[in-house]
């Protein structure tokens, strides 16, 4: 056992790109072949969000107009972002600033994003959302990986700018499968989805929106980043790779029960559908967001198409290369 594992650490170690770090590849074109993406991210509570963002700033097919922080303390979030893109050397994409919320789970990267520098006169994130929905009518994904508050408060403040949105992909719900899921137990009934939960009003407003969503639920998004990968990504040594390490241990050291050694990547899996449909094909589906967080199949027109399951080697691979930048 100790042999296999080993060679699976050093499969990754001895690429030539996981010995010699490269520059982090850029994205300053606005052309049609990329995709044009507004982000709102509850980052600094678990690590699926740090990882995430670690995916998009890899992925030159990705044009991040703005990263919006959501929910509970967002200053301090907007703070662990400028921190993360100022090391990633993104500091070109711009920031703004969720609705902040009470927040019942610990901000368990703190102390990171305290060293932070949080620029002057930040946007609000309603007003980036709708800012570049109206500049690029048609073309902008409002890419969700927490609680939908920000864009509700965007479409309550302006409905048709929000309108002007290409779509809206999203971590969040259970359809089928709840939390626990694995392929060694039997699979766990829905569950209220944390980012469902945390503000359903907000949630229930967005579906019915009539804005395209594409929903990565529970069901397809419990992958995890096993100890081989996470010695590779963590041995890896650039600024980006160096963040997201130090916020894993900031992370991994909060008493809590959901901080183990091994993360899982809720919030990777909306990042590889942008990147590779192919890997979470999705169903359409009539969900209804009922007042205790559920997201529960319904009859009627669909108003999402959901994911229900994920090629996860294949994700692993792909999100392994753009970390340690392989070909």
């Amino acid at each position: 056992m100790l042999g296999l594992w080993c060679a699976s650490a050093v499969a990754w170690a001895q690429t030539p790109a996981a010995t010699a770090a490269q520059p982090a590849p850029t994205s300053t074109s606005t052309s049609t072949s990329s995709e044009l993406l507004v982000v709102s991210t509850d980052i600094g509570d678990d690590i699926d969000d740090a990882f995430a963002l670690g995916l998009l700033l890899r992925s030159p097919q990705l044009h991040v107009l703005g990263i919006a922080s959501a929910w509970g303390n967002t200053s301090l979030r907007a703070q662990l972002l400028q921190r993360l893109l100022q090391q990633a050397g993104r500091s070109e994409i711009a920031l703004a600033v969720g609705a902040r919320t009470t927040s019942a789970i610990p901000f368990s990267q703190a102390r990171w994003a305290a060293r932070g520098q949080l620029p002057d006169k930040l946007p609000d994130a309603a007003a980036m959302i709708l800012q570049q929905a109206r500049l690029h009518p048609g073309k902008v994904t409002l890419l969700v990986l927490g609680p939908m508050t920000d864009a509700a408060v965007a479409q309550q403040r302006d409905p048709a700018g929000f309108a002007k949105l290409k779509r809206i992909v999203a971590m969040g719900g259970s359809v089928r499968v709840g939390y626990g899921k694995s392929a060694y137990r039997p699979a766990s009934a829905p569950a209220p989805g944390y980012n469902i939960l945390a503000d359903v009003p907000a949630a229930q407003r967005v579906f019915a929106t009539g804005v395209p969503i594409v929903l990565l639920p529970l069901d397809a998004t419990q992958i995890t980043l096993e100890e081989p990968e996470r010695i590779a990504l963590f041995a890896h040594g650039d600024g980006l790779t160096d963040a997201l390490t130090q916020l894993y241990y900031q992370w991994r050291n909060t008493d809590q029960p959901w901080a183990s050694a091994t993360p899982t990547l809720f919030d990777v899996v909306p990042v590889a559908w942008l990147l590779r449909p192919d890997l979470c094909p999705t169903t359409p589906l009539h969900l209804d967001v009922d007042t205790q967080g559920y997201t529960r199949e319904g009859a009627g027109t669909p108003n999402v198409q959901a994911c229900l399951r994920v090629d996860k080697p294949a994700l692993i691979e792909m999100y392994m290369r753009a970390l340690l930048q392989l070909p």
